[in-house]
């Protein structure tokens, strides 16, 4: 990848066109050149970002403290194995049967 004078990432033609390529994706020169600008604008915003100091910043993937809405792990008791396989719509020595797929 080049970089400008700056020393920023710069998307070109022959990127997007490899990129395409490994991807086997047919790209028309309207595409090319449009994915070409986009992708370099993701890359200055990503560099922008990167730029801004998150030292005293702890690291969370949730913005909210109060992320977790499961339920508590707790042992119960599950329903009984015929109530399970009575709404089954083909129920075989106390098990689901389903149609032979394979050979």
């Amino acid at each position: 990848m080049q970089t400008n004078g700056g020393g920023k990432p710069m998307i070109d033609r022959k990127i997007v066109e490899n990129v395409a390529r490994l991807a086997r994706l047919k790209l028309t020169e309207q595409e090319t050149e449009a994915f070409t600008g986009q992708l370099g604008s993701i890359l200055e915003h990503i560099d922008q970002l990167n730029s801004v100091d998150t030292s005293g910043i702890e690291p969370t993937c949730f913005l909210v403290p109060k992320h977790d809405r499961l339920r508590d792990d707790d042992v119960r008791a599950s329903l009984p194995h015929d109530q399970l396989t009575s709404n089954g719509p083909s129920v075989k020595k106390g098990h689901f049967a389903v149609p032979k797929v394979i050979g």
